[in-house]
């Protein structure tokens, strides 16, 4: 029996459930394509200075982690904002994360999909103060992802912001990356809700304007996007705007918040997932996934219901502190040894968010190996004084 903190300041005795989902491969193909942001796991042994220098990791739980993900039937977003690109982890070892993901992918009996982020967070802020600029550091990044055979997701960079750029820079930029590339490229939508810098995107502060723009882009040439993921934490909006999407190309919803009815849809349309919360609930995402994909609706949302309050106390203000929660419940299922994150990122939430993260995870099923998860739980719980 564990005794957790509340956010009424009170410890209250909790009793595991004992009774978590087994992560499995789906027995169907999935009707909705699903990519799961991950994170990077440290290693503490060699990280120096952590808040001045780029991380060490340890990746074989980074790729372990992975391999677990694919087992499970997903694809990967790999190198993303959960990764703390921007947050702790340095284009350099982005970079290596991408390398090693991909040979790992290659080698995976599911032959998963996996999509990388792109952005320009190699380059100074102040050195990126034009189109011309912004596109070549682009491209840097895309060159070497599309290298090691990885689909490009266009990040949304903070460069634009930072220089209050129109939409004609945001035009000459991504018409020029999009029209480039490869193969069908996902465009990322992120809002300030995850990242502060990033208020404004598309040359605009209203909504509208910017979904007619970015609408506008993707008209321009539909088959060379494949799709356009929106983290807005706005269900209305995602909705109106997918019903606006030229046909073959997908919204990729980031609504950490309202993803269960999403991904569902409304009888006309349905979202597909670019999710950090999947790395989180990944067996919960599968098999209501598999469910979906056999009009099992019901068993659908009986799997991802419990799993909204969960989301959502992850992804609370401020949102972009998420990761630690994602990391946190990766420790809880063993697929890492420790609770360190690039940064020391884990110091980003306080202890009652763990405790009510613990809860929310077993009643959602979702401690895979209660045993562990216990173990753990006291561990941290001692370390902060109960």
């Amino acid at each position: 029996m564990l005794r957790l903190p509340t956010d009424d300041g009170k410890l209250v005795a909790y009793g595991m459930s004992g009774d978590p989902l087994i992560p499995r491969a789906p027995e169907v193909a999935l009707s909705r394509t699903a990519f799961a942001a991950a994170h990077v796991v440290s290693d503490p042994l060699k990280d120096r200075n952590p808040w001045d220098t780029r991380p060490a990791v340890d990746w074989d739980a980074t790729l372990h982690f992975r391999q677990g993900l694919w087992d499970q039937g997903l694809g990967l977003a790999e190198a993303m904002d959960t990764a703390q690109r921007g947050m702790g982890v340095d284009w350099e070892t982005a970079r290596e994360l991408i390398d090693r993901t991909m040979a790992a992918a290659r080698a995976h009996p599911l032959k998963p999909r996996v999509a990388c982020g792109a952005g320009t967070d190699h380059r100074p802020l102040e050195t990126l103060i034009t189109a011309a600029g912004i596109l070549r550091a682009y491209v840097d990044q895309a060159e070497a992802i599309e290298a090691a055979g990885g689909q490009l997701i266009l990040m949304a960079s903070r460069a634009f912001t930072a220089m209050h750029a129109s939409p004609d820079v945001y035009h000459t930029v991504y018409r020029s990356l999009i029209d480039g590339a490869a193969e069908p490229v996902i465009l990322h939508w992120l809002g300030d809700m995850f990242d502060p810098a990033l208020a404004g995107y598309w040359g605009s502060t209203d909504i509208g304007a910017a979904n007619d723009f970015v609408l506008g882009l993707i008209a321009e040439n539909p088959a060379k996007v494949d799709g356009i993921k929106i983290s807005l934490l706005d269900q209305a909006h995602e909705e109106a705007f997918r019903a606006r999407l030229p046909d073959g190309v997908r919204l990729y919803t980031g609504d950490d918040f309202n993803y269960a009815d999403l991904i569902a849809g409304d009888g006309a349309h349905y979202s597909h997932a670019l999710l950090g919360i999947f790395a989180a609930i990944a067996p919960a995402a599968s098999q209501a996934l598999e469910a979906l994909a056999r009009d099992d609706v019901a068993t659908f949302h009986a799997l991802l219901a419990p799993t909204v309050p969960l989301s959502r106390e992850i992804f609370r203000p401020p949102t972009r502190f998420y990761k630690a929660g994602i990391a946190f419940l990766s420790w809880l299922n063993g697929y890492q040894a420790h609770f360190i994150m690039p940064a020391g990122f884990q110091s980003s939430r306080d202890i009652t968010h763990y405790a009510n993260v613990f809860r929310l995870a077993d009643e959602a099923r979702l401690l895979t190996r209660p045993d562990i998860a216990e173990d753990r739980m006291k561990t941290l719980l001692s370390l902060h004084g109960i």
